[in-house]
Formats: structure tokens, sequence, C-alpha cells
């Protein structure tokens, strides 16, 4: 296929998408991370070139279409793996001798993690509150959990190493009153973990900044950032690990919408966690 027909096919079929979605192209070049000059400049007659390979794959992903179909390669416009790295299944998440988290935060070593929490962050859980949480380990199971969890908290006091952790106040307050999952969990345990949580972020702040957010405005699945190397999302039992530069961009700026829309910032949360304790009286 000569390389003006591509182009041409690759104009035709990005007017298709836009017609195709209703929308404006301010509004198409907005969504794809575009602007609308640059998107002005591709549909032009006048244009004789491709755009790079980083805003069709944006492009394609961005719209759900398929970069052959964009280029004329096929007549499939389904997603397919040809957009970006697909995510791979990791499983035994929850295994306490898996290797594979340690691993990942030691590649992030450096960098900055960003990290929103299944329940309480892993980094400033007692380990009563591991043992609660994993009650069908045995002892030893829950002993390897422990010290794993507790090495991620050596990961924040390295120098250089920063993280970020985004939940919502109301897991907190739910937690202080024993409500939920942490119904059958006694008063004291609790008051030990709020005490424990208000000091070590105390003492770790600013490498180690928790943001709250209102559950009632945002919501956000369990994922972990890992600089700009990986990103995993928490699916219980296993992780869906995506190495993509688009994956990491998406859940990166996902991350930092709930950043900017926290009720509670880094410097107020141990204060915060401090009056939940009256939950706990």
């Amino acid at each position: 296929m000569q390389k003006r027909q591509t182009v041409e096919i690759f104009q035709t079929r990005l007017s298709e998408l836009i017609g195709r979605n209703g929308y404006t192209q301010a509004r198409f070049a907005a969504k794809a991370g575009l602007d609308r000059s640059t998107l002005s400049q591709l549909l032009s007659d006048k244009n004789m070139r491709l755009p790079r390979a980083e805003t069709i794959s944006r492009i394609a992903a961005r719209h759900s279409v398929s970069i052959d179909w964009l280029l004329g390669l096929s007549q499939q416009d389904q997603i397919t793996a040809d957009i970006v790295s697909q995510p791979v299944v990791q499983p035994n998440a929850d295994d306490p001798y898996n290797e594979e988290l340690k691993r990942w935060h030691e590649d992030a070593r450096g960098a900055k993690v960003r990290y929103v929490p299944s329940s309480l962050p892993d980094q400033v859980k007692t380990e009563a509150i591991i043992r609660f949480e994993n009650v069908k380990l045995t002892m030893a199971a829950a002993g390897a959990m422990s010290e794993s969890t507790h090495a991620r908290i050596d990961h924040a006091r390295r120098a250089g190493s920063e993280v970020e952790v985004c939940s919502s106040r109301q897991s907190l307050e739910m937690f202080a009153r024993g409500e939920g999952i942490w119904r059958s969990l006694a008063a004291r345990e609790r008051r030990r973990q709020l005490e424990h949580m208000a000091a070590v972020v105390e003492e770790l702040y600013p490498a180690y900044r928790w943001f709250l957010f209102d559950a009632r405005e945002r919501f956000a699945s369990p994922y972990t950032v890992f600089g700009n190397k990986r990103a995993a999302l928490y699916l219980g039992s296993m992780y869906f690990v995506f190495t993509s530069t688009e994956h990491i961009r998406e859940l990166t700026a996902h991350f930092e919408s709930l950043i900017r829309h926290a009720v509670v910032q880094p410097n107020e949360t141990a204060e915060f966690i401090r009056r939940q304790l009256r939950g706990t009286e």
C-alpha cells in the first residue's frame, strides 16, 4: 500500500470515528489527548504524513478501535492487542510468600509509588489487623504476610522513595466505629491501630503522604502505580499488571484527580486519625 493511500485511509477512518461517536472535533481531540489544531492538521487534505505511532496508539486506545483498522490493514475495528500491551494476570495476589509485590516496590525505588488500598494501607497496619484480615491463613503464613507488609514501610523510609496513598475518609470512620468487616474486631485493637497509624503517618511525612477523599464524590478500586514502570489493579486473589505507557498514564491521571479532590490533606491526616479515636470509646 502506497504511503499516500495509507494517509488517505487513516483520514477517512478518523473522520468516520469522529462522526460515529457524534463528537465535535474539539471534544474528540480532548478525549484523545490532542490539541484541536493537531487534529485539524491530521484531517487536512494538504497533510501527506501519518502522525507519530504514539498518537495513533492514543487515538485507538481512547476511542476503542484497533490500530490496524485506522491504518486500513484490517476491516475489523474492535480493540485488539495491537493498541497497547495487554495486562498480565498475576495470580496468588494474597499469597504471603509471593515475592512479586516486593520486587515491584524494589523496581520503583527512587520513584513515586501511588497507592489506593483495598482497606487500610498495608504500610501502616499492625500485626493484629493483618491477622484479622487474613483469618484463613496459618500462623506461619500470617507471620510471613506481616513481615512482607512491614517491609513496605522500610521502602517508604528509604531516601529518594515517595509513597502517596489515597483512600476515602469514610473507610477510616467505619474502621473506628467497628462497622462492616471490622464489626467483630475488639475496640482495643482498633484503638491500637489508629494510634499506630497516626504515629507512623506523622513520622514518615512528607515522604509518605496519605490523602483522604469523600467517597460520596469519588470512587477508586484498589490499585498501585509503581513509578513509570508498571501499575497493578488488585482484584482480591489476583493482580492485573499493566506495563504500557498508556495504561500507566491513565491510572496516574486518575490518582492525581483523587488528590485534587482530597478533603483531608497529608499534613492533616494524623490529626484526623486521632479524632477517630473517639469512635472506639
